[in-house]
C-alpha cells in the first residue's frame, strides 16, 4: 500500500451523518398496554461461534461481553434462519493466553477447532499468525476483532483458495491505522502551534516493541518530516512494560512538544498515569489501547488526563448503531469499550452471512461475507477484495479522543473531508505544558 500522503492534500467531500432517535413519540389518546408477544423455544443444534482471546485483559474481555450482548439479542429475535429452522447462537469462550504467551494461542484454536463452527476475535498479531494458519487448516471462518498487522490480509489476496475463510472487521490496518494517527497528529499539532507558538515542533515516537507497529513506526518516521515537523527520537518498550520512567524522562530530554503513542498493551495504562505524575510538557497522542476505555481513569488512579487516542469506536454518530450500543454497553459492565467490542459487529455480519448463504458451510458464508455491507458500531463496513475494512470519510476511519477529568471528549475529526460529530471538542494541551512552554 502507498505511503499516506500528507494530510493537506486530502479532498474534501461531504458525508451525510445518519440521526438516530432514541424515543418514540406519543400517538394521543389513551392505549391499551399490550402483552408481549411470547418467543417460541429455538429448534435445531446450536452454532457455535468460539470467541478467542486474551481473556484476563481487557482487550478479551470486551470481545466477550461485546459478544455476550450481540448473542442475547440475536436469540431473543428468533435465532439464526437457517433453511426452515431457528437455530440459537452459542458462544464459547477460548482463553489464548496471546498477550504473556504467543505459543498458548495456536494451542487454545487447536483443542477447541473439532467443537465449534466460527471464530472470532484474536489480539496479537505474532499470536494470530498462528491462529489463523490452524483455524485455516480446518477451514472455518475466522473473523478478526482486534489485530491490524496488513500480512494477515495480504494472505487472502495472495493465496486466496487457502486463507479466503480469514476476514478483519477490526481494527483497521496498520497502514490505516497510520493514516488517521497522522491526521490526528495534525490537528494536536495545529494547537501546539497556535498555542505555543511552536512553527515547527518535535514530536517523539513511543511504540510498544511488537509486530504490529513496525509498518507505523517507519511510516511515522517518514510522515512526520513530511508535515514540518522533526522526529525527536524513537523508544520501544515493552507492550507488558510496569514502567517506562525512563523513556519518558528521555523524552523531556529530547525538547519533545508531542508524544506519538502505539501502545495496545497494558503499558499503555502505565504511559499515561506517568506521564501526568512525571508532567511530562509535551501532547500525548497516537493510539493508546488502554485510553479508549474501560477502567482507564480507575487503573491510572484518575492520572491520565490529557492523553489522547485513535478510537475506533465512541458516543458519536459513526452509525445509527452506534451511540445506542455504546450507551447499552456502558449501563451494563460500568466501563467503556474499548475497540475489540466491535465482536458485537460481526457476530451480527456472521449471522446475516449464514442467513443468506442458508447455511452454515464456510464456503457459503464466506461468499455472504464478502457482500457484506453493513452500518457498524465504527462505521460503514464494507470488505476490500482482501477482506480487509475499508478506510475513508463513507466507511470506517475512527475518532480522536482526549481525556480529561474522567470524561471522553471526542476531538477528530473536527471538519476534516466535511465530517464533525455532535459535542466535538478542541484538543486540550496540558497546563502544565503549557507553563513550561511559554518560559
Amino acid at each position: 500500500m502507498k505511503m499516506f500522503r500528507r494530510y493537506k492534500t486530502l479532498a474534501v467531500i461531504t458525508i451525510l451523518v445518519l440521526m438516530v432517535s432514541l424515543g418514540l413519540a406519543g400517538c394521543g389518546g389513551k392505549q391499551e398496554a399490550q402483552a408481549p408477544k411470547e418467543q417460541a423455544p429455538l429448534k435445531g443444534d446450536p452454532i457455535k461461534v468460539a470467541i478467542i482471546g486474551p481473556m484476563t485483559f481487557i482487550h478479551g474481555e470486551h470481545m466477550w461481553k461485546s459478544a455476550t450482548m450481540a448473542m442475547e439479542e440475536i436469540n431473543a429475535a428468533g435465532g439464526v434462519k437457517v433453511g426452515n429452522q431457528s437455530r440459537p447462537v452459542e458462544i464459547v469462550k477460548v482463553d489464548t493466553n496471546e498477550m504473556t504467551n504467543i505459543p498458548d494461542a495456536a494451542t487454545a484454536v487447536e483443542r477447541v477447532a473439532n467443537s465449534v463452527d466460527f471464530f472470532l476475535g484474536g489480539f496479537r498479531t505474532e499470536a494470530v499468525l498462528g491462529m489463523q494458519d490452524v483455524i485455516m487448516d480446518y477451514k472455518k471462518v475466522f473473523i478478526s476483532t482486534g489485530v491490524g498487522h496488513p500480512n494477515l490480509t495480504k494472505k487472502v489476496k495472495d493465496n486466496y483458495d487457502r486463507y479466503k475463510y480469514y476476514f478483519r472487521t477490526n481494527p483497521m490496518n496498520s497502514n490505516d491505522m497510520a493514516r488517521a494517527s497522522f491526521l490526528i497528529l495534525a490537528e494536536v499539532a495545529s494547537v501546539v502551534k497556535t498555542d505555543l507558538g511552536i512553527e515547527k515542533p518535535k514530536v517523539a515516537i513511543m511504540a510498544e516493541s511488537a509486530v504490529w507497529t513496525d509498518p507505523i513506526v517507519a511510516a511515522s518516521q517518514q510522515q512526520i518530516p513530511a508535515m514540518g515537523m522533526e522526529v525527536a527520537g524513537v523508544w520501544r518498550p515493552s507492550a507488558v512494560a510496569t514502567d517506562v520512567t525512563a523513556e519518558l524522562s528521555a523524552i523531556r530530554a529530547s525538547g519533545a512538544h508531542i508524544i506519538l503513542t502505539f501502545m495496545s498493551g497494558p503499558v499503555g495504562g502505565v504511559f499515561a498515569r506517568q506521564y501526568e505524575e512525571l508532567k511530562i510538557p509535551a501532547a500525548a497522542t497516537g493510539i493508546n489501547v488502554d485510553a479508549q476505555g474501560g477502567k482507564f481513569w480507575q487503573v491510572t488512579g484518575g492520572k491520565g488526563n490529557y492523553v489522547s487516542t485513535l478510537n475506533l469506536l465512541g458516543r458519536a454518530a459513526l452509525s445509527p448503531k452506534a451511540i445506542p450500543f455504546y450507551d447499552k454497553f456502558v449501563a451494563r459492565y460500568g466501563e467503556i469499550p474499548v475497540y475489540t467490542a466491535a465482536t458485537y459487529d460481526a457476530l451480527y455480519m456472521l449471522v446475516e452471512a449464514i442467513e443468506r448463504a442458508g447455511s452454515i458451510d464456510a464456503d457459503a458464508v464466506v461468499k455472504e461475507l464478502e457482500k457484506t455491507d453493513y452500518a457498524a458500531i465504527g462505521g460503514r463496513l464494507v470488505f476490500t477484495e482482501n477482506h480487509d475494512v475499508t478506510w475513508g470519510p463513507k466507511h470506517v476511519t475512527g475518532l480522536g479522543t482526549q481525556w480529561s477529568e474522567g470524561k471522553l471528549n471526542v476531538f477528530w475529526p473536527n471538519g476534516w473531508e466535511g465530517i464533525k460529530h455532535e459535542g466535538t471538542a478542541r484538543f486540550v494541551l496540558p497546563p502544565w505544558m503549557i507553563e513550561h512552554w511559554k518560559k
